[in-house]
């Protein structure tokens, strides 16, 4: 079975390119997705942008205020279970 034909389309004199349909239907892309543009040694790469920015472990650490005896793994752990087994139970 041969190969399907690539797709091509037109920079326009304010460039503008647009996407062909089946690439943004298979991306789910509708009209208004901002998309992440990244010039790579192939060409460009185009990525929808994060719904939000990257998180680093620094920008967070202590932001929840917790009064009391610090937890240890296996009660963090069976917390996480017994939520888990909760929210299961409710479907």
């Amino acid at each position: 079975m041969p190969a399907p034909e690539p797709l091509t389309t037109t920079l326009s004199t304010k460039g503008q390119v647009i996407l062909p349909k089946p690439i943004r239907r298979a991306l789910r892309w509708a009209a208004g997705t901002r998309l992440v543009v990244e010039s790579t040694s192939d060409g460009v790469l185009l990525k929808p942008e994060p719904s939000f920015p990257e998180t680093r472990t620094e920008d967070v650490f202590g932001s929840l205020a917790y009064d009391g005896k610090p937890k240890t793994v296996q009660e963090m752990n069976a917390g996480v279970l017994a939520e888990a087994r909760r929210r299961h139970e409710g479907d």
